[in-house]
C-alpha cells in the first residue's frame, strides 16, 4: 500500500527545509523500500496575499480523505498581520482534522550545544504529550464595551472528559511504549495547575488519576504544577520520561523543550490524530524565519526529524527510527545548529543525513 503525503511547503524557509526533508525521503524509500507518493499545495501567505484565500472545507476534506499524512514547512509571512495564518491555517486543521495529540520530543542529539550546565544526551530524552484541540486555544470567550475604558476580555480554559480522557489514555499508552522499548521508565507526569485552576485541573487530575489506577497500575504516576515543570525541565530534566500536559500549558512547556535540546533549529512535532484513519500533520517547530528565506543557510534538521516522526507513526517505523538515527549521526558534524553558523548549506546538511542513513 502507498504512503500518501501531502506537502505544505509554507512561508519564508518552509520550503527550502521541505526540500531537504523531502530528499531524506526518497534515499530512506529505497533503503526501506517504501511505496509513497507526495502531492504539494501552496496553503500559506503568498496565497491568502494573492486570493484572500487561506483554506476552505472543500480542501480539507481532501486532505482528511485522500492523504494518510501531512508534511508542513511553515507559517508565517512577514506581509500578513500575526494570527490571520496561524488560526486560520494551523488551528484551523488540527482542529477540523481533530489532531487531538501534540507530540514533541525533547532530546539532545551528539554534539548539540546544551544551554544546561554539565546536561548531556543522556540527560535530555522524554517526550511531552499536549493535548491539542480543548482549552484556551478553543476560541470561547469575547468582549464587553470593547474600546472603552471599562473594557472586559474574557477567554475560557476548556475542558471536556471526553477530550482529557482520550489525550491521558494516549499518553499512558505512549509511556507504556517507551518503557516496553527500553527507552524510558514508565513514569507519566502530568502538568496543570491544580492549587489555583480548581475547575480545569480538578477534572485533569481525577481522570489521571482514576484511569491509572484503573487500567495502567504498571505505569507510576508523578504531578508537577506548571511552574514547578518550568524549574525542573532546567534543572532536573533528566527526571522526566513522558509528560502529558493540557494545551496552553504545553505550548510553553514544549518551547522550553525545545531550547534544552539545542534551540529550535532541531525541534520537531507532530499534531496527531491517532484513531483510525486520522490524518496526522508534522512540522519543525521553528517557524518560517523570513530573513532567511532563499539564502541556503536554514537548518534543516527539525523538518527532517518531523519527517522520521510521520514515517514512524504512518506504518513505517524502521524508516523512521532510521532517518533519526542519521541526524544523531550529523549533528556532531556541525559547527552549530544556527541559521548561517551551521558551517554547512541547508543543502550540505540534508545530504549528510542522507549519507549517513
Amino acid at each position: 500500500m502507498s504512503l500518501k503525503i501531502a506537502i505544505l511547503p509554507g512561508d519564508g524557509t518552509g520550503p527550502e527545509v521541505v526540500r531537504e526533508a523531502l530528499k531524506v525521503l526518497s534515499a530512506v524509500a529505497k533503503l526501506e523500500r517504501i511505496d509513497y507518493t507526495t502531492e504539494p499545495f501552496d496553503y500559506g501567505g503568498d496565497r491568502y496575499l494573492a486570493t484572500g484565500k487561506i483554506v476552505d472545507e472543500d480542501e480539507i476534506e481532501q486532505l482528511r480523505s485522500d492523504y494518510d499524512a501531512i508534511l508542513l514547512g511553515a507559517i508565517g509571512h512577514p506581509d500578513v498581520a500575526p494570527g490571520i495564518l496561524e488560526k486560520g491555517l494551523l488551528l484551523r486543521l488540527r482542529f477540523a482534522l481533530d489532531q487531538y495529540i501534540n507530540l514533541r520530543p525533547v532530546k539532545l542529539y551528539p554534539g548539540v550545544d546544551c544551554p544546561l550546565k554539565d546536561k548531556g544526551p543522556q540527560d535530555i530524552d522524554f517526550d511531552v504529550i499536549r493535548e491539542n484541540t480543548e482549552d484556551l486555544y478553543c476560541g470561547a470567550g469575547g468582549f464587553l464595551r470593547k474600546g472603552t475604558p471599562q473594557e472586559v476580555a474574557t477567554q475560557e480554559m476548556i475542558a471536556t472528559r471526553f477530550g482529557v480522557e482520550r489525550c491521558l489514555r494516549y499518553a499512558f499508552e505512549y509511556c507504556r511504549r517507551r518503557k516496553a522499548s527500553g527507552a524510558g521508565k514508565g513514569c507519566l507526569t502530568l502538568v496543570h495547575k491544580t492549587n489555583v485552576l480548581t475547575f480545569a485541573a480538578d477534572l485533569w487530575f481525577r481522570a489521571f488519576e482514576e484511569i491509572g489506577d484503573a487500567d495502567y497500575t504498571d505505569i507510576e504516576r508523578d504531578y508537577n504544577h506548571i511552574d514547578a515543570a518550568c524549574m525542573w525541565f532546567v534543572k532536573n530534566p533528566e527526571f522526566y520520561d513522558t509528560v502529558v500536559v493540557p494545551n496552553m500549558f504545553g505550548d510553553i512547556i514544549t518551547d522550553l523543550g525545545a531550547m534544552i535540546q539545542g534551540g529550535m533549529g532541531i525541534a520537531a512535532g507532530g499534531n496527531i490524530n491517532p484513531d483510525e484513519g486520522g490524518t496526522s500533520m508534522y512540522e519543525p517547530i521553528g517557524g518560517s524565519a523570513p530573513k532567511y528565506t532563499n539564502q541556503d543557510v536554514i537548518n534543516p534538521l527539525a523538518a527532517i526529524g518531523a519527517l522520521a516522526m510521520l514515517l514512524a507513526n504512518s506504518g513505517e517505523p524502521k524508516a523512521g527510527e532510521r532517518v533519526e538515527k542519521a541526524i544523531a549521526a550529523t549533528t556532531p558534524k556541525l559547527e552549530s545548529l544556527a541559521a548561517g553558523r551551521m558551517g554547512h548549506s541547508t543543502t550540505q546538511v540534508g545530504d549528510l543525513v542522507v549519507a549517513a542513513l
